[in-house]
C-alpha cells in the first residue's frame, strides 16, 4: 500500500492527528510495516512541510534516513508515474497529489491518503485505475 506524504511527517516531528505509522507498529492497522511504500516525492513535501515549521535539518536527515531504509520508495520520474499524473490532470489540480495517485496506480497498489480531492474522486480513481483510496480510519483497527 502507497502511503501520501503525512503519514510520514511524524518521523521528522511533525505532529499529525492521523499516525498510521504508530498504529502500524502498534499492530492496530490492516496493514504490516512491510507493506508500506511512498513516493518519492513524499521525501520531498516532507522536507518542505519541516523547513517550513522550522524543524532542525538533522532532524530531518534521520527522517529521510528512516524512510529509506525502512520502506518501499518509488521514483517520481518514471515514465509510468509522469504519464499517470499526466491523465490525472482532469481530477487532481495538485500536481504532487497526481504523483502520489500516479504512483500508487503504477505500481498496482491501494493509497492511503487524508487528502479530500483525492476521497473526492475515490470511485472514479477505483473504476479507471483498480486501486482503492482509503484514511487513516479505514485503516486503523
Amino acid at each position: 500500500m502507497i502511503l501520501d506524504s503525512t503519514y510520514f511527517l511524524p518521523l521528522a516531528g511533525i505532529d499529525v492527528s492521523t499516525d498510521l505509522l504508530v498504529a502500524v507498529v502498534e499492530n492496530r492497522a490492516k496493514i504490516g510495516l512491510d507493506e508500506v511504500g511512498l513516493s518519492s516525492v513524499s521525501i520531498l513535501e516532507l522536507q518542505a512541510k519541516a523547513r517550513k515549521l522550522d524543524i532542525p535539518p538533522e532532524r530531518v536527515t534521520k527522517a529521510v534516513r528512516a524512510i529509506l531504509g525502512t520502506f518501499r520508495v518509488f521514483p517520481f520520474y518514471s515514465e509510468e508515474v509522469i504519464r499517470g499524473a499526466h491523465s490525472l490532470r482532469s481530477i487532481l489540480h495538485d500536481y504532487l497529489d497526481a504523483v502520489i495517485v500516479a504512483t500508487a496506480i503504477a505500481a498496482g497498489e491501494d493509497l492511503a491518503t487524508e487528502d479530500s480531492s483525492i476521497h473526492k474522486n475515490a470511485s472514479f480513481i477505483e473504476k479507471e485505475y483498480g486501486i482503492r483510496i482509503y484514511s487513516y480510519r479505514d485503516l486503523v483497527l
